[in-house]
């Protein structure tokens, strides 16, 4: 080894914090945080994968909100040690749990002694998923005649046509010398009978073309609105009427009524066509109206079943005679099986006391609607309930509400605001809905700008809203310019 190098190994030592979840916490997040029909699946997962958990029958339990009894789960927190092993007595003592041998039909699969397979009836049951606009358009030009490069070049269009109808490419860039015998001429023809398919207005490259291919096919004699779109779009979508009409010799009451005729075409027409999936939502909470005041709150999650540890197993676990593997076995699905039900048991207590607490802060708009809206921060029902914020956050993730109000997200009633001159604290989105009101109720004929829009907010009581917050929430709100909103 070289002359001034030397080897050496030294230990130091380093203070730090680290935050580690354990498991049961990880798992009560991921329990508080689901929706109701995931939840439901999630029980569905875990009955199928814990061999020790089972739904409990309502054996003389109390009365639900519908007048079913409900089954309350047994504490079942078991470790290694003996100590452990002594907690598991009180699963002898409760009366619900009957033994296994005389409830041997509880664990018999559906199916079995020549019963009909329900699942399977289901699945038979159920309808074909719907042709996806791919294969629709793909179906339709097999069944065209024309020379095999057009149908090549044709197919080629298809893959390039978005879900809304549209050709998301141009066809110059579809041309290409690594595939001989398809010329821009072939893609050109290609994309003339295309444009000829179900639905009327696929293939087109732009809504201008969208809407001349529709008009084009339509029975009615819409040549002054074609003259219209295929003139004058660019003027049409800045509103300018009256110049429209002097270029056209006509009035302004015709290019309305020309826009009304218009307004009655589709510009998605590819949405006609494959599946649609609407995601149905289940309120997880519903406030009501008391007789005498106040607000009665509940969850619906009647349909959650009751979990229990089975009785045969838990004796089982018990046995002084039985091996070491199974018993850590059955000791590991059991504690596995406690975690869930405390889980469920501290999500619906949490989100019971987030609701109610919802409830009292937002009575007046239960009772009123959108502009009597309160503000109401995250951190100040999370103080109430006393857990952390983000337990709040993942408590109304993903959750909705019936409510006087209709259905709505659970998330929806917290939001941050401003004073009025009343001295109440209105929420953000109660000044929206006072600012679409105001553009609701204005004179299309001569609509109001952001400046006018600002002042009525502050007669309103609004005085610190500045301007730029009224744009900004016009902007959000979908609401036009004040040029695009005029009628003529």
């Amino acid at each position: 080894m070289a002359e001034g190098m030397r080897l050496s190994m030294s230990g130091q030592m380093r203070l730090e914090q680290r935050m580690k979840l354990a498991p049961r916490m990880i798992q009560s997040m991921e329990i508080l945080q689901l929706g109701l029909l995931a939840l439901q699946e999630r029980i569905d997962q875990e009955l199928n994968a814990n061999p020790v958990l089972e739904m409990a029958e309502p054996e003389g339990g109390e009365e639900g909100p519908g007048g079913e009894e409900v089954v309350k789960p047994v504490e079942a927190t078991l470790t290694e040690s003996e100590k452990e092993f002594e907690k598991l007595d009180r699963f002898e003592s409760d009366s619900a749990w009957e033994d296994y041998a005389t409830r041997a039909d509880s664990f018999r699969r559906s199916g079995g002694d020549g019963e009909p397979d329900k699942k399977l009836e289901a699945l038979a049951n159920t309808a074909a998923a719907p042709k996806s606009l791919h294969e629709w358009l793909s179906d339709q030009w097999r069944l065209i005649d024309g020379p095999e490069a057009v149908k090549t070049a044709g197919f080629l269009i298809i893959d390039y046509i978005d879900e809304k109808g549209y050709l998301s490419i141009r066809l110059e860039q579809l041309y290409s010398k690594d595939r001989p015998g398809i010329t821009l001429e072939h893609l050109k023809t290609a994309l003339a009978g295309i444009q000829k398919l179900e639905p009327t207005g696929v293939g087109a490259r732009d809504i201008r073309e969208c809407l001349l291919l529709q008009m084009a096919a339509s029975e009615e004699d819409l040549s002054f609105e074609i003259e219209l779109i295929g003139s004058y779009m660019s003027d049409l979508l800045e509103n300018k009427l009256p110049e429209i009409a002097r270029k056209m010799g006509c009035d302004v009451g015709r290019i309305n009524r020309a826009i009304m005729r218009i307004r009655k075409l589709d510009t998605s027409p590819g949405l006609q066509i494959g599946r649609v999936d609407n995601h149905p939502v289940l309120a997880d909470v519903i406030i009501e109206p008391k007789d005498g005041g106040g607000w009665d709150v509940q969850l619906t999650d009647t349909k959650i079943p009751s979990l229990r540890v089975n009785n045969y197993y838990s004796k089982m676990s018990r046995d002084k005679n039985l091996d070491d593997q199974t018993r850590q076995f059955l000791l590991r699905n059991i504690r596995s099986a406690q975690w869930l039900m405390d889980a469920l048991e501290q999500r619906k207590s949490t989100l019971l006391k987030v609701a109610k607490i919802i409830a009292r802060e937002q009575s007046e708009f239960l009772q009123r609607g959108q502009l009597y809206r309160n503000a109401l921060p995250m951190s100040k029902v999370a103080g109430e309930v006393g857990v952390h914020v983000a337990t709040v956050s993942r408590a109304v993730a993903g959750k909705y509400v019936q409510c006087p109000q209709g259905v709505l997200p659970l998330r929806s009633f917290f939001s941050g605001g401003m004073e009025d001159d009343q001295g109440e604290v209105r929420s953000w989105d109660a000044i929206r809905a006072k600012l679409q009101e105001i553009v609701d109720a204005e004179d299309k004929r001569k609509p109001l700008n952001d400046d006018q829009i600002c002042n009525m907010l502050h007669d309103a009581g609004f005085k610190e809203l500045a301007r730029r917050t009224v744009a900004k929430y016009r902007k959000l709100l979908n609401i036009p310019a004040v040029r695009f909103r005029r009628k003529y």
